[in-house]
């Protein structure tokens, strides 16, 4: 059972939930976890809080999301397949740091020793999220959640589940969508609407977009691995912030301005009135 092997294999990242325990009686099963107190990504990005994530906060929990399959795969004692990466498995923290959560359709990846490149075993995963190559092959990789981190990394900048049926014909695999409008060289068009298109958002929306469809290529040779995808959202994130502390420098400039040119108009008007009152009583004092 993936779960109890989970435990021995001593799994713990800041960016995975931890696994406390689990209890089995019977066909009963119950895992104890860490608690995560601020629902999944998908809520939020439904915007379900009455809050919208900004830009900053999406790229820090898409990187969050990396480093915790990087982890799986590189680092843990033996490889781990998490197989069912999607928004409502991604939970966040009051201070917006995420975690990923629900091992249930793990699974231990090849052996690097014995040069195996995937496992094969019966397709398990979430319609929209599911590594086309793994579902015609039955053969999983790690290169199967990399495809499947790539389908949320689109989701988490455009704000879109990746599939939404009440769409448009040509709008309701989200994916397709927003590769077209990539291709069309109209890539702001993606973004989510509930998102400021500032400068510093909209310059790296066309890198993230790259970097989503290297993930979500259909094979998993032209898919890069998550340490990689990881180490790109990195380069992305410093550039992105960079740009945006311009646009606050420059807003808190103009914030400056306003006011400066806002108080030289009171003084120009108290000014103005004063000279106007002046001239008044001397010409009372004239006809006097």
């Amino acid at each position: 059972m993936i779960i109890s092997l989970l435990l021995h294999l001593k799994v713990d990242h800041l960016n995975l939930v931890k696994l406390l325990g689990y209890m089995e009686d019977g066909t009963e099963r119950i895992l104890v976890v860490e608690y995560v107190s601020n629902g999944n990504l998908g809520e939020h990005l439904d915007g379900t809080y009455g809050k919208v994530l900004d830009m900053s906060t999406r790229l820090d929990i898409a990187i969050d999301v990396a480093h915790a399959l990087t982890y799986l795969h590189l680092y843990a004692d033996r490889p781990i397949i998490h197989r069912d990466i999607k928004s409502s498995n991604i939970l966040l923290t009051d201070t917006y740091r995420a975690k990923v959560a629900d091992f249930g359709f793990s699974r231990v990846g090849p052996s690097t020793d014995v040069g195996a490149t995937h496992v094969s075993t019966q397709v398990k995963g979430t319609a929209g999220y599911l590594d086309p190559e793994y579902l015609n092959t039955f053969q999983l990789n790690t290169k199967s959640d990399v495809y499947s981190f790539g389908i949320l990394l689109i989701e988490i900048f455009t704000g879109r589940r990746p599939i939404e049926l009440k769409r448009p014909s040509d709008e309701r695999v989200t994916v397709r969508w927003s590769f077209r409008k990539f291709v069309e060289g109209k890539v702001a068009d993606i973004l989510d609407s509930k998102l400021e298109r500032t400068p510093s958002a909209l310059s790296i929306i066309e890198r993230l977009a790259e970097l989503a469809f290297a993930c979500s290529a259909p094979t998993k040779g032209d898919r890069p691995s998550m340490k990689k995808a990881a180490e790109v959202l990195w380069e992305i994130r410093k550039d992105y912030l960079v740009e945006h502390q311009k646009e606050v420098k420059l807003k808190a400039e103009r914030a400056d301005s306003i006011r400066v040119e806002s108080a030289r108009s009171e003084m120009s008007a108290d000014s103005h009135a004063s000279l106007h009152q002046t001239s008044h009583r001397r010409r009372h004092w004239s006809l006097s």
